[in-house]
């Protein structure tokens, strides 16, 4: 057994390897990310974004910057100054900075730059991957998640506190301008600042900004429901069968149609009292506007209307009043987030994430949506997802040429499309596109309707969700559809779980949606890495 201790000697000198590809061994992924990001991937959108051969010093490589976020990402990591400080302590992250110690400043003002470059580096590396063999398309999933902003929720204000809190900054702004035009003069502040060094997301912006938007979506309803009522107005003008006057319009709809059939009695009593004085003679006494049965029918109409209006509104309120979320409201940090339900009960202020993976898990295509609802992010998911699959038919290794030839169910293009009950509608059922499988309930319906066929479920839907709902009874179509959960939830908990991603750290839909690309980006290549399709043969073999 050991008789002492190991010496710890911290005055003894030490010196480091000489060679920088002696501090990690050969096999460490570090050193496949550096390769790709340097040789294998098209990184000119984010040069044509620096500035060169100017004055001041040398910037740093745009590959190196990419480089570390793809590192630091992979990780978890996302705060630039936590980026700063492990180029600085971990090995790794030295590596690739090549002794280099970018600050984060820099780290924070070339992560801002990403919604002009991100894109076209998302296509590189599934470009990358098909040339590596990957990207299944037999069956893809499209599915949802909801992933945090970089806001509180607790910063959500209702158009009514926007517009009080509006008013408090100008008055506040109007008190500061006329105690410094006495203090230096009219005009002058005495600490004046370039006016490009003006932050566009400075609080009071954003306060404008969440009201605009509260604003612009309430006369977007309002603008709906006039646009309903006037469609209404002209089915009622040209004779056609109406059917229910919408709800908000309901009302004045009455009270118009009680003026026109009053104005209508009184033309017919004019003219009753022309052919009277022409020398008709008189039988009885004709009803007159307010006794005529059209117009009580009609004045029963309103009344009945107004009626129904006060007790929907009544209803409404308590509904309002009991509802678990709050009413129409924007966050003041970040006006462009919306509350989100999450699973399990409660809200996040946040994003809804698009994603459509491919049958290796790949994420071939992704929009980030500031929509609760799934529902109208299908179609224009399901044309991306085509344009992507293509993009993977053009790069797929032929057959003995690459390093991983593709197989025979990868030779066509998406073969069958699945998403959940939150994707089900008509429209998203017969829009063009390839073959899909679209729940019409939960799983554990449908799981009990295949068990047995012969039973008359729920009868809701148009002909394309009741044919969708046979469909889903049939053998092979509950087995195809159960592939769903696992194509369409891995790459979520490989981000959320594995990566450690759960909130972005950027503002702003357009800031937002480049980062959560970037995530995806990353996600293929640590998809690459893991499965075994990204080694050093692999690049050169790709490179040769």
């Amino acid at each position: 057994m050991a008789k002492w201790y190991r010496p710890v000697d911290r005055d003894q000198p030490f010196l480091f390897p000489p060679d920088m590809r002696e501090w990690l061994p050969e096999d460490h992924p570090v050193w496949l990310v550096i390769r790709v990001v340097a040789g294998h991937l098209d990184t000119s959108a984010f040069h044509a974004r620096r500035k060169t051969g100017g004055a001041g010093t040398a910037g740093y490589d745009p590959d190196m910057l990419v480089t570390v976020l793809v590192w630091a990402y992979a990780h978890g990591v996302t705060s630039s100054r936590e980026i700063e400080r492990l180029c600085g302590t971990d090995v790794a992250f030295r590596v690739i900075c090549g002794g280099n110690l970018p600050d984060h400043s820099t780290v924070a003002r070339f992560r801002a730059d990403f919604p002009g470059a991100v894109a076209a580096f998302f296509a590189e590396v599934l470009k990358l991957c098909a040339r590596l063999g990957m990207g299944k398309l037999g069956v893809v999933a499209l599915d949802g998640m909801k992933i945090a902003a970089s806001a509180s929720k607790s910063a959500n204000r209702t158009e009514d506190t926007l517009a009080k809190l509006a008013g408090e900054r100008v008055a506040a702004h109007a008190a500061a301008d006329a105690a410094e035009d006495e203090l230096f003069g009219a005009g002058r502040r005495g600490d004046e600042v370039p006016e490009d060094a003006w932050s566009p997301r400075r609080r009071d912006e954003r306060i404008a900004a969440a009201l605009a938007s509260l604003k612009a979506e309430r006369e977007a309803a309002e603008a709906e429901q006039a646009a309903k009522a006037e469609a209404f107005r002209e089915r009622q003008r040209a004779g056609q069968r109406t059917g229910p006057a919408p709800k908000q319009a309901a009302v004045e709809l009455a009270e118009e149609n009680l003026a026109r059939v009053r104005a209508a009695r009184a033309a017919q009593l004019a003219a009753l009292e022309e052919r009277y004085a022409a020398g008709q003679p008189r039988r009885g006494r004709p009803a007159g506007i307010d006794d005529h049965c059209r117009v009580k029918e009609a004045e029963a109409k309103v009344e009945a209307t107004r009626a129904r209006a006060a007790e929907a509104q009544r209803k409404a309120a308590e509904k309002a009043a009991a509802a678990k979320g709050p009413g129409p409201v924007r966050n003041i940090t970040d006006p462009d987030s919306r509350l989100m339900p999450v699973r399990g009960g409660g809200f996040i202020q946040g994003y809804n994430t698009q994603n459509m993976p491919s049958q290796d898990g790949l994420i071939i295509a992704t929009e980030l949506t500031d929509e609760q609802a799934d529902c109208p992010s299908f179609e224009p998911m399901l044309a991306k997802g085509q344009q992507a699959a293509a993009l993977i038919q053009a790069h797929r290794p032929a057959a003995g040429a690459g390093p991983q030839p593709a197989s025979q169910d990868q030779d066509g293009g998406i073969g069958l499309a699945l998403a959940d009950a939150g994707y089900c509608s008509e429209a998203n059922l017969t829009c063009p596109g390839p073959d899909r499988l679209i729940a019409v309930g939960k799983g554990r319906d449908l799981e009990k309707a295949a068990r047995d066929p012969g039973s008359s479920g729920p009868d809701w839907g148009g002909p394309a969700i009741q044919a969708m709902r046979e469909r889903l009874k049939t053998p092979d179509g509950i087995a195809a559809y159960r592939q769903r959960g696992h194509i369409a939830e891995t790459p979520h908990g490989h981000i959320k779980h594995n990566m450690g991603l759960r909130q972005l750290s950027v503002r702003g839909k357009r800031k937002a949606s480049a980062e959560w690309e970037f995530i995806c980006a990353v996600h293929n290549l640590s998809k690459a890495l893991s499965t075994g399709h990204l080694t050093s043969q692999a690049l050169t073999a790709l490179a040769g």
